[in-house]
């Protein structure tokens, strides 16, 4: 730790044990949640710090310049009964310096099993090792399977996900409890379709909320490239007036400039394995590949009978054997596969998809945080000049 005067303030440098990951096809830094500040502003502050925030290739952080690899994952030992470890994901703004914690990241997650284990927060077993995450973002827990022969992460494997070169170790993440994860409902507005701005949507919040556009209502496919789409400024624009819209019919309030709800494109495959194509939008950009919390979301709307999703799908669902539809959505970098499962009644009960991760670097990261001074240029105390005074709150801006 080290100060630097600066006039106003000093910089005090700070530093951080962390991990960098991959996880899907997400990329970021893995805090325990006791080496960071435990004051939230503070917090967040050095997130904004360490991830070089505000500046749109992150040039003076470890942020990468993308929304997927301006994200950070925070774990702790959990004190809930039946559960391992507490996961909170941040999603860190790249030019704007805002922390947003409203959803959780699946991709991500995959991540979290690993983590957990090599850091001794979990007990290991042979040949795999269960362990049970509360994702503080949603309130839901999700089992993740790792792979731990010999009681060892095991990161190497045969693995391939699209939007990932090489392959890797399977991480099956069972979601068994995501009906609701921010308005406690599947269906927030009550209804498998609305009308807002004179087209059909469907709205649902299994994982994370979603609102599904049927792509033809456009003039599109949901083929298109990533590109294409992301320079179709009219097709943004209207899309975000009906985000807008959507988040007051489905309980959200006020969504501008929030990363929820989720919108999401949906058109017929092009592959004789795919049930729908997909371009999903994060939101105001379409996805590189496709969150796994919006694959899980799409599936149980493609099994709720009237649904944007349901009407596109159903002809290519098939069951196996008395409640598993496995689905394959196509996406800009290829596919992804979830495992649906249906209750006694038909109804979506609970999704699992298979992942990958991989440890790139563990070290420590520095960030500076900035301490007032009297005009003389004495340096206050903390307990004169609490670091939260100096902060501003998490909810919009830092």
């Amino acid at each position: 730790m080290s100060d630097l005067y600066l006039g106003s303030h000093t910089a005090r440098s700070m530093t951080a044990r962390c991990t960098l990951m991959r996880g899907g096809t997400s990329r970021g830094p893995f805090f325990l949640a006791n080496d960071l500040p435990s004051d939230p502003y503070a917090r967040d502050k050095a997130l904004l710090d360490l991830m070089g925030s505000g500046h749109e290739l992150m040039i003076d952080g470890l942020g990468g310049g993308n929304s997927l690899t301006s994200k950070v994952a925070i774990i702790s030992r959990s004190k809930r009964p039946g559960v391992d470890v507490d996961y909170l994901f941040a999603q860190v703004g790249i030019k704007n310096r805002t922390v947003d914690m409203q959803a959780n990241c699946g991709n991500m997650m995959a991540a979290v099993g690993p983590f957990a284990i090599e850091r001794g927060l979990v007990s290991v077993s042979h040949p795999e090792t269960t362990v049970r995450v509360y994702n503080e973002n949603t309130n839901k827990c999700t089992d993740l399977v790792v792979q731990t022969p010999a009681g060892q992460v095991q990161y190497d494997g045969d693995c391939a996900i699209s939007g990932v070169p090489g392959t890797a170790s399977p991480i099956y993440m069972h979601f068994r409890d995501a009906i609701g994860a921010k308005t406690g409902k599947m269906l927030p507005t009550g209804h498998v379709v609305d009308v807002i701005r004179h087209k059909p949507v469907s709205c649902l919040d299994v994982g994370v909320p979603v609102i599904f556009l049927r792509a033809l209502d456009f003039g599109l496919t949901a083929t298109e490239s990533r590109t294409e789409l992301n320079n179709n400024k009219p097709l943004l624009t209207e899309i975000e007036a009906i985000r807008r819209e959507a988040g007051f019919l489905m309980g959200l309030g006020n969504v501008a400039g929030s990363v929820l709800p989720k919108v999401a494109l949906i058109g017929l495959p092009t592959t004789e394995e795919g049930v729908v194509a997909a371009r999903y939008f994060v939101p105001d950009s379409c996805h590189a590949s496709f969150a796994v919390t919006g694959a899980l979301c799409l599936s149980s709307a493609a099994v709720l009978k009237g649904t944007i999703v349901n009407d596109i799908a159903q002809p290519r669902l098939k069951l196996v054997g008395k409640n598993h539809v496995p689905m394959v959505i196509e996406h800009p970098s290829g596919k992804i596969q979830i495992e649906t499962f249906l209750d006694d009644n038909a109804n979506f009960s609970h999704g699992s998809i298979v992942r990958t991760a991989r440890k790139i670097f563990e070290g420590s990261v520095f960030y500076n945080v900035q301490i007032p001074v009297t005009q003389t240029g004495k340096r206050l105390s903390e307990s004169e000049a609490p670091l939260d005074r100096f902060l501003t709150p998490t909810a919009v801006a830092i």
